[in-house]
């Protein structure tokens, strides 16, 4: 038996890309006879690190495996701007820990600078959120653990060397942390190269990459999800899975679709830059809007779609990307961070230049055609047993986590 610390932003019930895969790898660890500690917050919503909201439900679980610790961030007035000025301060710890984006859990801290069970190896994740990475790398010094990171960097539009993502996600404190950490776990290699130009040794990248399990997302059932959307069978839909905002392209893509007059199915939160937009949005008819799913009603959500599309810039890989082909569905992804890397274009889906909302609406017209869809979306279903099957991914984590010494 093991033991590992995982440290992380949220944990389920809360949604999102790492969050999910941080709780398959600690499930898997646990299955392997690990014994697990995740660190963690009482945060639902992001907006839950920065905003006074009703105490969570959420409690611990100590006497489970994995073993979840959540701790409450803590909220004050005027937090942003007392933040902000505090994290100018150039050392690095003091700016790992203030940022104003951050879940800053003291209560976090404190226990992990008390923890004293039994321990082989510290695992945090993920970026731009410092504040439990710092907790776990004191941690790890403290008791001469390994400790590893797994940054899922966003990198923006690669065209563009001033990308306000990729500043975010590189910023002096980040680079800090990285080079801390006895290994680093990258998913793209376009995220590899990005972390060898910030100096750091390859010796210490792991090359990983995600999976998908298509038990998971497939075998839903198209007729019932049209029916409920109200859209004919032969109605051209495609589908839109993650939290919408500008960020994600969601704002993009309904302005993309609007000129083309295709219909676009929403699933995921909102963030409130999205709010924004859909109160002046003019074509809501073309909109079906259907928050966060269940794993019962995602599955209806791919098997109901023609073609999933997610113009994001701020995807470290894109993981909704596999569970579309694990569907047999094509996809189209603007040209920017793990997408980038993952779609081959004109083969599996469609790569359009970031922004460029001429293209985006060209490439969804295409996909009007039957023929193309399945070829494209049968060419993505190939690659998913030989290219994303979860095991040997977190293998290689395990092994590396629990066979390297500090």
């Amino acid at each position: 038996m093991k033991y590992i610390a995982q440290f992380v932003h949220r944990y389920p019930p809360a949604l999102g890309g790492a969050e999910s895969y941080c709780q398959r790898l600690c499930e898997y660890f646990a299955s392997q006879g690990d014994r697990v500690t995740v660190f963690t917050t009482t945060s639902i919503g992001l907006n839950e690190f920065w905003q006074r909201s009703p105490r969570s439900l959420l409690k611990d679980d100590p006497e489970s495996n994995p073993a979840i610790r959540r701790f409450r961030p803590v909220t004050f007035p005027l937090r942003r701007y007392v933040l902000k000025a505090l994290s100018l301060i150039p050392i690095r710890p003091w700016q790992a820990a203030t940022q104003p984006c951050n879940p800053v859990c003291p209560e976090m801290a404190t226990a992990a600078a008390n923890f004293d069970s039994t321990l082989d190896a510290v695992h945090a994740l993920a970026f731009p959120y410092s504040f439990p990475i710092l907790c776990g790398l004191r941690l790890a010094r403290r008791r001469r653990v390994p400790f590893y990171v797994t940054p899922f960097l966003h990198l923006g539009d690669a065209s563009d060397p001033h990308d306000p993502t990729r500043r975010q996600y590189t910023r002096p404190h980040l680079r800090w942390l990285l080079k801390q950490a006895d290994g680093i776990f990258v998913q793209t290699p376009s995220e590899y190269r990005a972390v060898v130009e910030m100096g750091i040794s390859a010796n210490r990248l792991i090359l990983q990459g995600l999976g998908v399990d298509p038990q998971e997302c497939t075998g839903g059932h198209r007729t019932a999800a049209r029916r409920a959307w109200n859209s004919a069978d032969n109605e051209f839909v495609a589908g839109h899975l993650a939290n919408a905002s500008i960020e994600k392209g969601t704002v993009d893509l309904l302005k993309a679709a609007a000129k083309e007059n295709i219909r676009i199915v929403l699933a995921g939160p909102a963030m409130p830059n999205f709010e924004r937009f859909w109160e002046t949005f003019a074509r809501k008819d073309l909109v079906t809007r259907l928050g966060p799913l269940d794993d019962s009603q995602k599955r209806d959500f791919f098997a109901g779609i023609d073609a999933f599309a997610l113009p994001s810039r701020t995807d470290s890989f894109g993981l909704v990307l596999l569970e579309s082909w694990a569907n047999g569905k094509p996809v189209i992804a603007y040209r920017a961070g793990g997408p980038a890397d993952l779609v081959r274009d004109g083969i599996d889906g469609w790569l359009v230049p970031c922004g460029d909302g001429t293209v985006l609406g060209m490439r969804l017209r295409s996909l009007r055609d039957e023929s193309m869809r399945k070829e494209f979306g049968e060419a993505g279903r190939a690659r998913v047993p030989t290219e994303f099957a979860w095991e040997p991914k977190l293998k290689l984590v395990r092994r590396i986590l629990l066979t390297t010494d500090t």
